[in-house]
C-alpha cells in the first residue's frame, strides 16, 4: 500500500503542537505492530491526535474508498474528532455523522466515499443499513470513549457495526476510565493495553479541590455567591437531572448572573448556540447535565461546580475533567447542603471556601453572539463573515471574536457596545449576494 505523502512536522505545525507527548508517541508506535490497541489515558490528554496518527498511517491515498471509521458516544465529540483531523491538513476527506443533523445533507458527503467517516452509533448504523457507506473496504476501527457508548446503551448498534465491518484488521479502543469489561463481540486481536491513566484518576498539581458548605439544603443561594466570588472566569455548573439545569439557570439569571444552559432533550441549533456563546465569551456560566463531562472541546475552563454531587466515581473524574486539560490549571468545587457529606471516593485534599457576607455582581462580558442564518452549505465562511462585518458593519478586526460555521448557519461573536450600531448597519444587507437573517442569537 503507498504511503501517503504528509509529514508530521507540517501536521504539528498545523496543530501548533511542538511535540507529542509520551502518551501519543507510545500509541504511534504500539499501532505499527500488527495487534489491536487499548489506550487508557485522561480526559485532555491528546488521545484524538493518539489514534488519528496511526489511522493517517494506514489510509492509501490512492483508494478512493472509505478506509476508517471512528465510533464516538456523542455529536460533540464526533465534531471535535473531525476538526482535528481537518487541521491536520492531510488532504484526505472526513465525513460526521451524528443525530440531530440533516441525514440528506451527510448522504451527499458520503456521495462521495471520505476516507474517513467519524459519528455517533446510531447514525452510523442508519447509514450502513441505507447502503450509504462502502463497509468493505474500512480495515480500522477506533471506538473512542468506548467505555460510554456502551455505558448510553449503544451496545445493540455497536454490535451491528462491528458485524457490518468483514475486513477490520486494526481496532483501536480509548478511554478515559479503566472500570469496563470490553465485551467479545468487539473481536479484539490479543490487544495492546497502554496505560497512561494516573493512579489517582487526575494530576494533582495542575487540578485544586474544594468545598463550600450551604447553609441551606436548596443551595441556588451558594451558588450565586460562589459565581460572584469567583468572578468573571469561565465556570461549568454539573446539575443531576434537566429540568434542574433549567431551573437553577433561570435562578441565576433572575439573580443577575449571564448564564447559559445545555442538556439533551434541548434542540440542535439551540445546543449549538449554548455552547458557541460559552465557547466565545458571550457567557462565562455554563448550566448542564453530565452531557457536558464529556467530548466538549472547550479550552481554558477555569471552575469545575458540582451543584449536584456525581452519582458515580466515573462522573466525578470526566465533570473534572472540563478543566485543568493539557498544561492548564483549574478548580473543581463542590457545594454540600447541610444533609450532604462529601463522596467516600474522594480522597484527595479539600480545602473550604469561606464566601464574603455581601455578593458582587461579576463584571458582564464583552462580547455578544450574532446569528447569520447561512453557513458552509450556502458557500460562506469565516473570511466572508469577516469580511461583512468591517465592511458593512464598520467594524473593526478586533472588534469581531469566535465565528463558528455550521451547515445552514453561523454564529459570530462581536463586542456588546457596537451590537446595536452594527444591526442597524447591515440588516437590508447581503452576503455573497444572498438575503440572510441577522440577529442577536437567542
Amino acid at each position: 500500500m503507498q504511503k501517503a505523502t504528509y509529514s508530521l512536522g507540517n501536521i504539528l505545525s498545523n496543530l501548533k503542537i511542538d511535540a507529542l507527548n509520551e502518551m501519543q508517541e507510545a500509541s504511534v508506535a504500539a499501532n505499527q505492530q500488527p495487534q489491536d490497541v487499548i489506550l487508557l489515558s485522561a480526559t485532555g490528554s491528546g488521545k484524538t491526535l493518539a489514534f488519528l496518527l496511526p489511522v493517517l498511517d494506514r489510509l492509501n491515498p490512492d483508494l478512493k474508498k472509505t478506509q476508517a471509521m471512528i465510533v464516538v458516544p456523542s455529536r460533540e465529540l464526533a465534531l471535535q474528532i473531525e476538526k482535528v483531523f481537518k487541521l491536520m491538513g492531510t488532504g484526505h476527506k472526513i465525513t460526521a455523522t451524528y443525530g440531530g443533523h440533516l441525514r440528506e445533507t451527510e448522504e451527499n458527503n458520503l456521495v462521495q466515499p471520505p476516507a474517513l467517516i467519524v459519528g455517533t452509533p446510531g447514525r452510523i448504523g442508519d447509514h450502513i443499513r441505507r447502503g450509504n457507506i462502502t463497509t468493505d473496504t474500512i480495515q480500522t476501527l477506533v471506538l473512542d470513549e468506548f467505555d460510554k457508548s456502551l455505558e448510553l446503551g449503544f451496545q445493540e448498534e455497536m454490535v451491528f457495526i462491528i458485524e457490518s465491518l468483514p475486513n477490520v484488521n486494526k481496532r483501536i479502543l480509548t478511554s478515559a476510565t479503566e472500570a469496563v469489561e470490553i465485551p467479545d463481540f468487539v473481536q479484539l486481536n490479543e490487544p495492546q493495553k497502554l496505560n497512561f491513566l494516573p493512579e489517582d484518576g487526575i494530576p494533582q498539581a495542575r487540578l485544586a479541590y474544594k468545598q463550600v458548605l450551604s447553609p441551606e439544603n436548596d443551595k441556588v443561594d451558594t451558588l450565586f455567591r460562589l459565581i460572584c466570588h469567583l468572578g468573571n472566569r469561565s465556570t461549568i455548573v454539573f446539575c443531576n437531572h434537566r429540568d434542574a439545569v433549567e431551573r437553577t439557570s433561570t435562578m441565576l439569571s433572575e439573580k443577575g448572573i449571564l448564564n447559559e444552559f445545555y442538556h439533551g432533550a434541548m434542540e440542535q441549533r439551540d445546543r449549538d448556540a449554548a455552547l458557541c456563546k460559552f465557547r466565545n465569551g458571550t457567557v462565562n456560566v455554563l448550566v448542564t447535565t453530565d452531557l457536558a463531562a464529556r467530548g466538549l472541546d472547550i479550552p481554558n475552563i477555569r471552575y469545575i461546580i458540582h451543584f449536584h454531587l456525581p452519582h458515580t466515581e466515573d462522573s466525578w473524574t470526566h465533570r473534572n475533567g472540563r478543566t485543568a486539560r493539557m498544561e492548564a490549571s483549574g478548580t473543581a468545587i463542590v457545594i454540600l447542603a447541610p444533609d450532604e457529606k462529601l463522596m467516600s471516593y474522594v480522597t484527595e485534599e479539600i480545602e473550604t471556601i469561606e464566601l464574603p457576607e455581601t455578593a458582587v455582581l461579576p463584571q458582564k462580558p464583552k462580547w455578544t453572539t450574532l446569528y447569520i442564518s447561512a453557513g458552509k452549505k450556502d458557500k460562506v465562511n469565516k473570511i466572508d463573515i469577516v469580511g461583512f462585518l468591517t465592511k458593512k458593519g464598520m467594524l473593526k478586526k478586533e472588534d469581531v471574536g469566535l465565528i463558528e460555521v455550521k451547515d445552514f448557519f453561523s454564529f459570530v461573536a462581536i463586542v456588546k457596545s457596537k451590537a446595536s450600531h452594527t444591526l442597524q448597519l447591515i440588516k437590508d444587507e447581503r452576503i455573497k449576494n444572498k438575503k440572510v437573517k441577522i440577529e442577536v442569537a437567542k
